[in-house]
């Protein structure tokens, strides 16, 4: 009997154990399974341990289901339009040409000092702008009646008691920028091309005496016609239409002779292309806020010789001899009328 009860107790004992290895292999299969399947699905061993804030609280769910457009594993998570140093479509590479057939384009101010090597070429229109626009700077080499069509014979400058032609006066001295505004005078003298020619040939005067200087052509500012027809009966016959043909042919000219050209028409026209009432008192000449306002365009629109000229100045050709006007000269000596 006792036998008996021996093997009983044995046999109980081999169930007891059979249902403990059954037991660990059952979960050894289930751990075996969940560690595959979390490694197929992107989610961290929970031996890892945390959550997204390293709090313990359990794998980051969220990547299971990566969130829509997704970049690909080691893709920039921008699309190429996005990138910051991408620059944008319309903007001119800085190694890009000039393109002398524009206008030059605003840019930063900047102070006066930019004019120290300036000199400033022109008639009374320009004399008025050196005296009231507050630039305190730069060479005034300006004449009443000072004409395009006579700038390098004319001797209309005196400096230190002796008389100047323009481009004598010019040369005495090195400038770093010449701004040149004429066309004014000329404006009663329907010679078209003669002032282009004029005006091309005097570019090649000026390029010959002051070889490093940014040369600025300025159009011409609008005329008020009103105001001149009440002034003096528009004796001179200055309309803005022929002043706008004037300027085409100055922005011709900065084109082919590669200097810059100022588009400071566009600054002061109004809506119907002529000089706003309160800017001028006789339709030509500037007042003083007017002036000011011409100083800030110029210091806005600024370029540089070595972004004109990255491969050295062009060859200039020798000064063509201007074309006479077929006409009178309406250029006046002391300018109380016209530039």
């Amino acid at each position: 009997m006792a036998n008996y009860q021996g093997r009983r107790v044995a046999r109980g004992h081999r169930v007891v154990i059979a249902l403990i290895l059954a037991a660990v292999v059952l979960v050894a299969a289930v751990l075996l399974c969940q560690g595959y399947w979390n490694r197929a699905a992107g989610v961290p061993d929970a031996s890892q341990g945390v959550g997204p804030s390293g709090s313990g609280a359990g794998p980051d769910m969220s990547r299971l289901t990566p969130p829509e457009n997704t970049p690909p594993e080691n893709q920039p998570d921008r699309l190429p339009e996005d990138r910051p140093d991408d620059p944008p479509e319309d903007s001119v590479p800085e190694d890009a040409p000039y393109d002398f057939s524009q206008p030059v384009p605003q840019g930063e101010a900047v102070d006066n000092s930019y004019f120290d090597d300036a000199a400033f070429v022109g008639d009374s229109r320009t004399d008025g702008f050196m005296l009231y626009s507050g630039i305190g700077t730069g060479k005034n080499l300006t004449s009443n009646g000072l004409s395009i069509f006579k700038l390098a014979e004319k001797k209309a400058l005196t400096i230190g008691g002796k008389k100047y032609t323009l481009l004598e006066a010019l040369g005495l001295e090195s400038y770093g920028k010449v701004y040149l505004s004429l066309g004014i005078n000329e404006l009663g003298v329907h010679n078209d091309k003669g002032f282009y020619t004029s005006y091309c040939a005097a570019i090649d005067a000026i390029r010959a005496v002051q070889p490093n200087a940014v040369i600025y052509i300025q159009g011409l500012i609008p005329l008020n016609e009103k105001q001149i027809e009440e002034y003096n009966g528009n004796k001179y016959n200055l309309t803005n239409e022929h002043l706008r043909v004037y300027n085409d042919l100055m922005r011709k000219v900065a084109e082919e002779k590669q200097v810059a050209y100022l588009d400071l028409y566009g600054e002061f026209a109004d809506e119907n292309g002529s000089l706003p009432e309160g800017v001028s008192r006789d339709g030509v000449h500037l007042v003083k806020d007017a002036c000011k306002q011409w100083l800030d365009y110029l210091k806005t629109h600024t370029v540089e010789f070595d972004r004109l000229y990255p491969q050295g100045l062009p060859g200039a050709e020798e000064p063509g001899e201007a074309i006479e006007p077929a006409g009178p000269d309406t250029s006046t000596e002391d300018g109380s009328v016209q530039g």
